[in-house]
């Protein structure tokens, strides 16, 4: 018999005026998940991360989190999740250890705790041997560290990631994915949105894609890959059929499902 979702959505929709952001998506998110959210520039992903953290409101749907009604019990929703949003929301005029410790309090920990949590986060993300900096001088990829830094400080059973290796070096993302397989293997729940699907495809056991705000598909990297598969023997050979013993890479799974590859022979006669 199937665990309860940790996260669940029924018919979640979003308008904008007259635009449909996100259009009925049915989200399904198992307990201990490394689950993979993704979809071309302006197909939803971020509106659905929002609505999914308590950041917008649905303008229909409903939304579940560890068994929780988000609308009927967000602040208990927001005790167990952590987040770390598009534009990181960070406080400048703030060192590290300050904000960290701020966002310990804001999650319920005692002083002591907050304090003791931001020390040892700080010194994992080689965020400690500038004590006195303020955030506002940090460098980008510091405050992606210092935001995941934040998000975990409470640890949360879900972790709901919004591109969190963008302009992030690559000494900085082994440190990041370090900590994110760790709490995996803990027993936390990471959903993550990213552009980068080399590392999703690394990090992630499930995938959904989104287009158009509408769910195109959904499932392990093993069932949509056979999907595509499948669909694409179907229509034959002469149709980019997998060669015998190949195996398709996410970025042609995820090409094939938004119908992407039919830009791949286009050219611009003017460049080279």
């Amino acid at each position: 018999m199937d665990s309860a979702p940790t996260i669940s959505t029924q018919a979640l929709t979003r308008r904008f005026g007259d635009l449909l952001a996100v259009d009925g998506v049915n989200l399904r998110v198992a307990p201990g998940q490394f689950f993979g959210f993704l979809g071309p520039n302006g197909a939803g992903k971020s509106t659905t991360i929002k609505m999914l953290t308590g950041l917008l409101a649905p303008s229909s749907g409903r939304i579940e989190i560890l068994g929780l009604d988000l609308n009927a019990h967000p602040v208990e929703v927001k005790r167990q999740i952590g987040v770390v949003p598009e534009g990181m929301a960070l406080f400048g005029r703030l060192t590290g250890a300050e904000f960290l410790s701020f966002a310990g309090r804001m999650y319920g920990l005692d002083r002591e705790t907050a304090a003791k949590r931001a020390a040892e986060l700080l010194d994992f993300m080689q965020l400690a041997d500038q004590p006195k900096k303020l955030v506002t001088d940090y460098s980008h990829g510091m405050q992606k560290k210092l935001a995941l830094a934040a998000a975990v400080i409470h640890g949360p059973k879900v972790l709901f990631l919004d591109e969190p290796f963008e302009g992030v070096d690559a000494i900085a993302a082994g440190t990041l994915k370090s900590m994110l397989q760790g709490m995996i293997a803990r027993g936390a729940t990471i959903f993550l949105t990213s552009h980068v699907l080399e590392i999703v495809e690394r990090l992630c056991s499930h995938v959904a894609i989104i287009h158009q705000g509408r769910l195109v598909a959904q499932g392990s990297l093993e069932e949509l890959r056979a999907g595509v598969e499948a669909q694409t023997a179907a229509a034959g050979s002469g149709n980019g059929a997998v060669p015998a013993g190949e195996k398709l890479v996410l970025e042609q799974i995820f090409l094939r499902i938004v119908g992407g590859e039919r830009h791949a022979e286009q050219e611009l006669s003017w460049l080279g």
